[in-house]
């Protein structure tokens, strides 16, 4: 869209799954539209807000930017791999990269199908990027092990907000992303999960469910700490430059916005300010997720926040909206100081 050549290195022949929450924030959804991707409604399910669930404890607010969406990430890989060929970009499905080499004005990546040139090196290949290793960009794992495992089930959704369910050391997280179905997400830190099990400390969500429609998936640990975004002539983006959790569902929204900071940068002529840009982009995520796993691993304290929540939905409101950026901290203020209020009273 920017007016530039690009050839897409993508070792699959088909569309890509992975372990997701599948919860598309306002943001996103915005960005979506912005790039022409259109989601068919038999893939996806709109929902309004959150909703967290806390033993008998419920706290509900709507997003102020409007409606998210649900939607399977195999729609959504499809669609935007639809959109990519539609736009003139060069496919190159069931190719694996192997390595690259630079020169001063470009660099040279070996495929399976022989070499590649272009004046940069993207690397958007996930959490564990090969393209970050032989980049030899140090990376550092932070102090918890999170880890996610997710499966759909075939029932309507009941809810049109995403709801996330907390028990002592596991949340589950409900998203609506179809009209006759829902996945269930679970996120924990320590060893390797039992996707069954989890389900088990969640009877009133277990009963819910029936006939499961996709096998179950895992991913993590999540907290990838990257020590630069840019190395000569490769960049990267999404999770690859970097992540700290899945609490807050906003995966999908920062690797969209580090996208367009990127192509920006680099249009620009100014590749050194993208990585101003991508801290730009997630100090404030970086420090309301901490801020979130640290709730999370107390749980007395976390029924406290949840109470609070519950007793001020403008309140939650207001923190969705600060999560998302589509308010500044100082507006938030007055109505997170509600749910401080909220907190001191227990």
């Amino acid at each position: 869209m920017a007016g530039k050549s690009v050839v897409l290195i993508e070792r699959g022949q088909a569309a890509v799954d992975k372990a997701c929450g599948e919860g598309l924030m306002p943001p996103g959804l915005a960005h979506l539209r912005r790039i022409g991707v259109e989601i068919p409604e038999s893939g996806s399910h709109p929902f309004k807000g959150i909703r967290y669930r806390d033993g008998e404890v419920i706290a509900e607010a709507d997003f102020l930017e409007g409606p998210g969406l649900g939607i399977r990430r195999l729609v959504l890989s499809e669609q935007l791999r639809n959109r990519a060929i539609a736009l003139g970009v060069d496919l190159r499905a069931g190719v694996e990269a192997l390595e690259f080499t630079e020169t001063g004005e470009d660099v040279a990546l070996m495929t399976t199908r022989g070499a590649v040139r272009g004046r940069w090196l993207v690397a958007a290949d996930g959490l564990h990027s090969q393209l970050r290793k032989w980049a030899e960009i140090p990376i550092k794992t932070g102090p918890g092990r999170r880890l996610g495992i997710r499966r759909h089930f075939a029932v309507r959704p009941w809810s049109d907000h995403v709801e996330v369910w907390w028990a002592d050391g596991v949340e589950a997280y409900v998203t609506p992303v179809g009209p006759e179905e829902v996945g269930i997400a679970f996120l924990w830190s320590g060893a390797r999960g039992n996707y069954e099990l989890f389900l088990e400390r969640f009877p009133e969500l277990a009963g819910r469910l029936r006939n499961p429609s996709s096998a179950i998936r895992g991913a993590g640990p999540f907290d990838v700490q990257v020590a630069q975004r840019r190395k000569g002539r490769v960049l990267l983006v999404g999770d690859a430059a970097g992540y700290v959790d899945a609490i807050t569902g906003e995966g999908l929204n920062l690797g969209f916005e580090a996208a367009e900071a990127l192509v920006r940068c680099t249009l620009a002529g100014r590749p050194d300010d993208y990585e101003g840009a991508w801290q730009a982009i997630y100090r404030r995520h970086r420090r309301l997720t901490r801020l979130l796993l640290w709730v999370a691993k107390r749980p007395w304290l976390r029924h406290r926040v949840v109470r609070a929540l519950a007793a001020s939905p403008v309140g939650f409101q207001g923190f969705l909206a600060l999560n998302s950026g589509f308010i500044p901290p100082w507006a938030a203020l007055p109505t997170l100081g509600r749910v401080g209020l909220g907190l001191l009273r227990g």
